[in-house]
């Protein structure tokens, strides 16, 4: 780890840096972690990298040397200055300095692709906890041409993320992860693997973007709606949750078409697999 340290300390008060409360930025000072989250995005020299968020460039100055491209997106111009100075000579590097939700994506990863020596882009994060389901959201919503997301946020949400849909941690964005990806837990990292420390424990998973969505959907925005507005009041049971959501026109309506599917009238959301969900979607 003193490499790490000792690297980032320096680069801090070369820089006068000091990690913004306001962007969620904890640098990462752990070689074990870097080696870990490189090592399980299997990258090699076809591919273009996305990293988000890269800070002082921990994990980039690992990216540079696997990768055909690294392209990192950050969003605090004080960062831009150390990564243009850091990695200079690095022909295969570049920095985009936006918020990485205005970013177009799919424009950028079908251009690198156009050149012809890239051939799979893949996303590698150590995600700012303040923002970390909007990001993720973007990145499987948008269905961007990605083999991979691999990244680093808060265990608690990762939990939620690579639960499989009816699993206690169960939440409306499992639906989401499980509908475009099969993920995996990676490690476990303590607090103390960042300066400054942050009050939670983080986690590294791993989204393997699935060729063919896990259920065919008549309708995908009916059915993400419908999976949103159940777990809106999750405490409710779901005909409840779906009459409050103005989604059925009353209870009696929810309880048939439970019925019809074999489903407990009084189960709640995260009881159900995503295809009960699209069931109930089919009969609304």
């Amino acid at each position: 780890m003193s490499s790490i340290l000792e690297e980032t300390k320096f680069i801090m008060k070369k820089y006068n840096i000091r990690a913004s409360k306001r962007l969620g930025q904890n640098f990462l000072i752990d070689e074990n972690v870097v080696e870990t989250i490189v090592d399980c995005s299997n990258i090699n020299e076809e591919d273009l990298v996305i990293e988000i968020g890269p800070g002082l460039g921990t994990l980039t100055s690992k990216l540079v040397e696997k990768a055909g491209k690294v392209i990192c997106i950050e969003l605090d111009s004080k960062m831009i200055t150390i990564l243009k100075d850091r990695f200079l000579l690095y022909k295969n590097f570049e920095v985009i300095n936006d918020d990485v939700l205005k970013v177009d994506l799919k424009s950028l990863i079908k251009e690198e692709k156009a050149n012809g020596k890239i051939k799979k882009a893949k996303i590698v994060a150590n995600l700012p906890y303040y923002i970390t389901t909007p990001i993720i959201m973007k990145l499987l919503e948008e269905e961007l041409d990605l083999e991979s997301i691999t990244i680093m946020i808060q265990k608690e949400v990762a939990d939620r993320l690579v639960a499989i849909p009816g699993d206690k941690n169960t939440g409306a964005i499992t639906y989401t992860v499980y509908y475009y990806a099969s993920s995996e837990k990676i490690l476990e990292v303590p607090n103390t693997s960042f300066i400054p420390e942050p009050e939670v424990t983080s986690e590294v998973i791993k989204l393997n973007i699935r060729k063919e969505p896990v259920v065919k959907t008549q309708n995908k925005e009916k059915l993400f709606k419908i999976i949103k507005c159940a777990f809106m009041q999750k405490r409710k049971t779901l005909v409840n949750s779906l009459y409050n959501a103005k989604i059925l026109q009353d209870k009696k309506q929810g309880i048939e078409i439970l019925k019809k599917l074999n489903i407990d009238e009084n189960v709640r959301p995260e009881e159900l697999t995503i295809e009960q969900f699209e069931n109930i979607s089919k009969n609304l």
